[in-house]
This record gives structure tokens, C-alpha cells and sequence, in this order.
């Protein structure tokens, strides 16, 4: 799920929760500065969708709590290495620890809900029900942000949850536990951008990142008696490698957010699923049906609508400027140059 427990840092929440003024001011990136961006968003969507394909593979083998628990294990290791980029251990200071609390409880629903309804469902199936999360945002938004969203984008939402109903189907068989686990995880997520947006002002990103880690560890710490095997040489490579992917996703997405707009980067997370239908058939010969064709569309089409209705208007008119601009300005320098020749 391109590391869906870890993507809703503060860096990234803006990109889905609407700010409660009426104006919202855009900084279009310069090309090469989006260009850099575009390469670390994609960079962590792929470290992403790896984390989920070694989670699929492994899950198959080893026990959701063996993943779980080596996963947060070689996580926290990684992050050991790289913290001192990220201002240091210093960083970890806090006295808001009620809200650490409450975000690793967050984090052990979407991590273990969410690896659970991948080892039961379809790659790709799983991931499209994980994208509803940026709607449940959108909605919690309201309630505990106090933030204004308006009928446009409350019917997004509710177009979004229409699109899940087309996925599952009710009286089909399809909504089973695995899709119920996997819906829970997405508000979980949902829960933990929110969250982020209420800390972002006092606690690190790194700080928001590592704690989250901790819940997930206690409660696979305390069940893994009886639901270990050791892993074969494989299986460790695999482990450690879901582990790497999981701080890769962190560190590419977090560095194209940092460097370009959320609402101008936000559609590229989208290509996940393209990735995970691609890599579903080519391994395990997965085939979406034409249902969750569907329903997928319109999640990623209300998704999209609700990034458009924050910022989208501001961006066109801005692109739309320097693209006159830009012509402008060429064709200013062809008419100079001719009359250069001329003369």
C-alpha cells in the first residue's frame, strides 16, 4: 500500500485535508525543482509497493505476526541509520505523548488490518480499498479540524464510498473480513493524517514516524510465541528487504513533498495501482474484474476531484500563466534574433 501506515506524515496531510480560509496560495515549483520531486515521489511509491510485494510473498509462508514483528524490527533499524538527516535523536523529544499513544494504536489497527487483507485478496484489490483513505480524511477533517469542506467535495466522498460498494458488491460474497480489515486500516490511516496535522506544529516528522513503529512492535512482540518459524535464507532476505523498503518509501515520499506542492504530486500515487495490478498478474496471475476496474475508477476519480477543489483551480490558472509566459517570451526571442539576422 506504498507504505499506506507511513505516507500520512505532515508533510503529506495537506495534500487532502482542506484548509479552514478561503484563499489558498500554491507555489508552483520551478521544473527542475518538480522534476526532482516527481523522482522521490515515485522512488517511494516503488520502495512502496515492494514493502507489499514482499509482505504478499512472505505472508504466504510466515504468520501475520512473524511479518509484522521482524518488519518493525528492521524498520526501526533502518531508521536508526538515516536519523541523524532527520535532525538526530533529538528529535524524538516530546510531552504530547497522549497523542503518540493514541497514533501506534492507529498504527497497529492499519498495519496489521491492512497486511491481513493483503494475504487474503488480490494486490490490487487491496490497495484500491486502501486509496479510500484520503475521502475518510476528507470527512474527518470536518469533525475534528473544524475545517470547511463544501457540498462539491462531500459528494466526492460519498461518490468514493459508492465506487467501495461497487468493489465489494454486498450479497456477493465479497465483503469479507479480509475487505473489512482492510477498510479499517484505511481509516486507521485516515485517523494517523489527521493526527499529523494536529502535531505538526510541535512535534519532527521523524518523531511522528518512529513512534508509530512501536505499537505494532509491543503487540507482535507479546504474540509471537507459537507463530514464529524460523525463516529460510530467503525468507530472511525478504524480511530485511521489507524492512528497507519501508524507510525508502518514508524518505522518497516524504523528500517530494518537501520539494513540490501535495496537490500538484498527489495524482502520481495513483500510478501504485498500475504497479500493483501489473505486478499481481505477472507473479501470482491475479486479473482485477471489471468491478473493481470500475469501482477503482471512481475512488481515484473522487480522490482526485477532492485534490482539484482544494488547489487544483489556483494551479491551472498559475500553469496556464507561465505557460503564456513562457510562449510569450519565445516568441519575443525568435522575432529578436530575425531581427538581428536582418539587420
Amino acid at each position: 500500500m506504498q507504505e499506506i501506515c507511513e505516507r500520512q506524515l505532515n508533510d503529506v496531510v495537506d495534500t487532502y485535508c482542506i484548509p479552514a480560509r478561503p484563499a489558498v496560495t500554491v507555489h508552483t515549483p520551478p521544473q527542475d525543482s518538480f522534476s526532482i520531486a516527481v523522482g522521490y515521489l515515485m522512488f517511494g511509491i516503488t520502495a512502496g509497493l515492494s514493502l507489499d510485494l514482499c509482505a504478499k510473498w512472505l505472508l504466504a509462508d510466515y504468520s501475520l505476526v512473524q511479518f509484522v514483528f521482524l518488519r518493525s524490527i528492521f524498520g526501526f533499524l533502518v531508521f536508526i541509520l538515516i536519523a541523524r538527516w532527520y535532525g538526530g535523536w533529538n528529535g524524538l523529544k516530546t510531552k504530547r505523548w497522549k497523542w503518540h499513544l493514541l497514533r501506534t494504536g492507529l498504527a497497529s489497527i492499519a498495519m496489521f488490518g491492512f497486511f491481513y487483507g493483503l494475504s487474503k485478496m488480490p494486490l490490487v484489490n487491496a490497495l484500491t480499498l486502501a486509496f479510500t483513505a484520503p475521502l475518510v480524511v476528507t470527512a474527518l477533517s470536518v469533525p475534528i479540524l473544524g475545517e470547511h469542506v463544501g457540498w462539491r467535495r462531500w459528494t466526492a466522498v460519498m461518490l468514493g464510498f459508492v465506487g467501495v460498494l461497487i468493489i465489494l458488491r454486498p450479497g456477493s460474497g465479497l465483503l469479507s473480513p479480509a475487505s473489512l480489515a482492510v477498510l479499517a486500516a484505511a481509516i486507521a490511516y485516515a485517523g494517523l493524517a489527521i493526527t499529523a496535522r494536529k502535531l505538526a506544529a510541535t512535534e519532527t516528522t521523524l518523531s511522528m514516524t518512529v513512534y508509530v513503529i512501536l505499537g505494532p512492535f509491543l503487540i507482535s512482540s507479546f504474540l509471537i510465541p507459537g507463530n514464529y518459524v524460523p525463516p529460510t535464507t530467503s525468507g530472511w532476505f525478504f524480511f530485511v528487504l521489507a524492512g528497507i523498503c519501508s524507510a525508502a518509501a518514508w524518505v522518497g515520499i516524504v523528500g517530494g513533498y518537501r520539494r513540490a506542492s501535495p496537490a500538484v504530486l498527489a495524482p502520481f500515487e495513483y500510478s501504485a495501482l498500475i504497479g500493483a495490478a501489473a505486478a499481481g498478474y505477472w507473479i501470482w496471475g491475479e486479473v482485477p474484474d471489471r468491478w473493481v476496474i470500475a469501482g477503482g475508477l471512481v475512488i481515484i476519480g473522487s480522490g482526485l476531484f477532492v485534490v482539484y477543489r482544494q488547489v487544483g483551480a489556483v494551479l491551472s490558472t498559475r500553469y496556464l500563466r507561465a505557460f503564456t509566459a513562457g510562449g510569450a517570451a519565445s516568441i519575443a526571442r525568435r522575432f529578436s534574433r530575425k531581427a538581428k539576422e536582418n539587420s
